[in-house]
């Protein structure tokens, strides 16, 4: 049951890049996030007050972590992702972002002690060959910079997007861990901090008249956002939350291997483009690296089962 949510949540989030890259066009990247992070940590924020008004105040042994988060999870890695995302068609962006597990294990060595052994390493390393060549077969038409080598700055944004991004998910656990914290409130609180913040920057950056949306587009900016907040912030935010509690950082950012083959079949769906039969394959192949993966934690004690109740074991 769990495992079937963590890949339809999955599904629904490689959509966002998409969505994302239509925003784009009606608003800068600043701007864009400080409204839709703003607004989705509002809504949280009244759901929980609806709920439970007690439960909204913050501790002082909170607030840091909260902050954290609103940093990493937040403010840098949307404002790096929908950066980059300018430049790079929304397919490689989701490719980009499939780096990772890489740096959840390394974050989840560095917190959790979790141990990478021979069989998770194994199965990564599959996984990521399954993943090349669904990347090599994209195209499209992208504006890039150039950085050094052959990296670009927008995939470097992107990269540093992905990296933050797993910090946060790696704080994320640490405070419904530790701090006995909803997701939801974690995530309401953070949402609506970094929005505020994306929102500071993008006044002395970008252009307010009155407000910096393409004029007449802001129908379709608002009906994008809505779209965005629903799919992200409300369901899929909420739900990686709730599945740290019952899978690690790293197998949960593994996971996200298949973003990528979503991304395509979003293709298929909403602009008539057929995946190639690589793509198929590479299904398979990242297949088999996940359930190598999953076996490895399952034997470790990271992952709790569905009918057991104690907390995730964090030592090997």
């Amino acid at each position: 049951m769990f495992f079937l949510l963590s890949i339809l949540m999955y599904a629904a989030w490689s959509s966002i890049f998409s969505f994302g890259k239509l925003a784009l066009e009606n608003s800068p990247p600043l701007f864009l996030t400080g409204f839709r992070m703003f607004f989705a940590g509002l809504i949280l924020i009244i759901w929980l007050a609806l709920k439970n008004p007690s439960s909204l105040k913050i501790g002082k042994k909170q607030l840091l972590p909260l902050l954290a988060l609103t940093l990493f999870s937040i403010y840098l890695t949307n404002i790096l992702e929908f950066w980059g995302l300018q430049y790079l068609s929304a397919a490689k962006t989701c490719f980009i972002y499939s780096l990772s597990p890489f740096f959840a294990a390394i974050f989840s060595y560095i917190h959790f002690k979790e141990k990478v052994n021979r069989q998770k390493l194994f199965g990564m390393l599959i996984g990521f060959a399954g993943f090349i060549p669904v990347l090599m077969i994209q195209t499209g038409s992208e504006e890039l910079f150039n950085a050094f080598s052959f990296f670009s700055w927008p995939e470097l944004a992107i990269m540093g997007a992905a990296l933050f991004s797993v910090y946060g998910w790696i704080l994320l656990r640490i405070i419904v861990k530790n701090h006995t914290l909803s997701p939801i409130y974690a995530n309401g609180y953070s949402m609506l901090f970094g929005g505020t913040l994306a929102f500071i920057h993008s006044f002395f950056v970008d252009t307010w008249s009155p407000i910096p949306v393409t004029h007449g587009n802001t129908l379709p900016f608002l009906q994008g956002i809505m779209v965005m907040i629903l799919i992200s912030n409300i369901f899929c935010y909420n739900i990686y939350g709730y599945l740290l509690k019952k899978f690690t950082a790293t197998f949960l950012a593994f996971l996200g291997l298949l973003s990528p083959i979503f991304a395509s079949l979003n293709s298929w769906i909403l602009l008539k483009e057929r995946p190639s039969p690589v793509i198929l394959l590479s299904t398979l192949i990242v297949s088999l690296g996940l359930f190598l993966v999953y076996q490895a934690e399952l034997k470790q004690g990271y992952i709790v089962k569905r009918e057991e109740k104690k907390p995730i074991k964090v030592d090997a």
